[in-house]
């Protein structure tokens, strides 16, 4: 393991740990998350051994824009059509229904997974050269703080983790806004983080 500047080269080793089913840690708009390919099962069961995740806590995703959106969920509701429009890319991680491909250690057995489009350069550089979603879940073991820079993270995992990319100190206060539009009903808030809630129902109010 070891701290590497987001060159194109480094960004291209970490496309290759990705690939063969390790993980590394990446800089995100809040915090850095630990990344692995989420549909490698065995890959995703050693990023919960890691971070000492109870099984019964989903994980979620970054895809590198829409079209990616596809290949993990299931069906794209009008209500998640319009955030997407107005907060993608951001912080605001939306519920979908998950498509079959998608293992269940991720969704927690639930047959849902969240999913966002960051805003960070670096994820969103990451994201086009590996060309697959990412896991997104911070690169914190569970309970601790959530780590805003490259140090925080080594020292958390030491030789835990692959790859650890440095994208410097970051801003983040609080994680991403969860929403989850498979109910087809009102819009539930799973958890409020960087974007209030109530922004975001003035927004669809606005559009009604």
């Amino acid at each position: 393991m070891g701290i590497f500047l987001p060159t194109e080269e480094n960004l291209k080793k970490a496309s290759a740990v990705l690939k063969n089913g390790g993980i590394i840690a990446y800089p995100t708009e809040t915090f850095y998350g630990l990344g692995t390919n989420p549909l490698d099962e065995s890959a995703v069961k050693r990023l919960f051994d890691i971070k000492g995740r109870d099984f019964d806590k989903p994980v979620s995703i970054l895809v590198k824009d829409l079209n990616a959106l596809s290949l993990v969920a299931e069906e794209i509701p009008p209500a998640a059509e319009r955030l997407i429009k107005r907060f993608w890319p951001g912080p605001l991680t939306i519920v979908f229904r998950a498509k079959k491909n998608i293992p269940l250690i991720l969704t927690a057995n639930t047959g849902r997974i969240g999913v966002r489009v960051s805003s960070s350069p670096i994820a969103k550089r990451l994201l086009g050269i590996i060309d697959m979603p990412l896991t997104a879940t911070s690169a914190n073991p569970s309970g601790e703080k959530s780590p805003v820079t490259a140090e925080e993270v080594e020292i958390y995992f030491r030789d835990k983790v692959d790859m650890i990319l440095d994208g410097g100190k970051l801003q983040g206060k609080v994680g991403s806004t969860i929403i989850d539009a498979t109910t087809g009903r009102d819009l539930e808030c799973i958890r409020e983080g960087d974007i209030p809630f109530a922004v975001i129902l003035e927004y669809c109010k606005n559009l009604s």
